[in-house]
């Protein structure tokens, strides 16, 4: 894909100026590939930014092991698919993973899906919708969520609606806060001798251009949607692990060690990964196969219900 065909301000709209459940780390490193395109320094294009149609529409294969659908939860969180990879990150979307879990929750071999996370975070926008598909789904199969190695930001909020959260040992957990980052490059544009001339209609729809220094108006709408953001997140969170919001709100975007998590009550257990699988595979090794005709029907209505939420 060419350097004439990637939109690089749209790619902008999905990182700055729109909340995002991420760590700073994570922002700071897809910014890095942003920043340079956006100001004309660079005209190479990472092989990993942009849209692949082909992947977008190609979904992962279930694995399944034993009677597990392991599924990973890694890299960016984006809200649909086909939007941006950069910074050597990899990309899954809300949209994706809910094909996914709602695969595992049809097929018949599956008895439990465990979610493998290692993500910085990523979008508010999608995330509280998939976190209420994977609460709901719990009540169909069982949902482990196994941190192996980051569950921060976005990623901790799916992994909290889980049935419960396993940890490795040198696992962390946590950043439960929100983030927006501005862009202004109206400095920049004076030195080149460019000029923009905005015209519009409607007070705020010009809040957070980058053609000029941000306005008290515009930080004030930024600050009501971070708590806005925020207050989703936070309560969300509580009530998946029946934890005070104000609980959790004390954890102020820290990032635990699995221990710290622990006496948090943010995870479960703590546990290497291939012992947690291996554990959770043992519970149906010794299980008779049985599918009554009743607990098809029960899974059938519940899967329903789920997947109108």
């Amino acid at each position: 894909m060419s350097h004439s065909m990637i939109n690089y301000p749209h790619i902008a709209a999905m990182v700055f100026n729109t909340p995002l459940y991420a760590t700073p780390t994570l922002v700071q490193a897809v910014r890095s590939v942003l920043e340079p395109r956006l100001l004309g320094r660079a005209t190479d294009l990472p092989q990993s930014l942009g849209m692949g149609k082909d992947e977008e529409r190609e979904m992962q294969r279930l694995q399944v092991v034993g009677k597990l659908a392991i599924i990973p939860v890694h890299g960016v969180l984006v809200a649909r698919r086909g939007q941006i990879n950069g910074a050597c990150e990899e990309i899954l979307s809300y949209e994706r993973l809910r094909g996914q879990i709602g695969a595992a929750l049809k097929h018949e071999l599956v008895e439990e899906i465990v979610l493998d996370f290692h993500t910085g975070g990523g979008h508010a926008m999608g995330c509280k919708e998939l976190a209420d598909f994977i609460r709901a789904s719990t009540a169909i199969k069982p949902i482990t969520a196994l941190v192996n190695f980051a569950a921060y930001s976005a990623g901790y909020f799916l992994a909290a609606a889980c049935t419960r959260i396993v940890a490795s040992p040198t696992a962390g957990v946590g950043s439960i806060g929100v983030i927006i980052e501005t862009y202004e490059i109206s400095r920049y544009e004076d030195a080149m001798g460019i000029t923009f001339n905005t015209f519009y209609r409607g007070d705020h729809k010009n809040d957070l251009s980058p053609h000029e220094p941000i306005t008290d108006q515009a930080v004030q709408e930024i600050n009501l949607r971070l708590d806005e953001a925020y207050a989703t997140l936070t309560e969300s969170v509580a009530e998946f692990r029946g934890m005070a919001v104000a609980d959790v709100v004390a954890t102020q975007a820290r990032l635990y060690t699995p221990a710290a998590a622990l006496s948090a009550r943010l995870i479960d257990e703590v546990a290497p990964a291939q012992d947690a699988i291996d554990a959770i595979a043992q519970r149906y090794t010794s299980q008779t196969t049985t599918s009554s005709g009743r607990r098809i029907q029960a899974q059938a209505r519940a899967l329903d219900t789920a997947c109108r939420l």
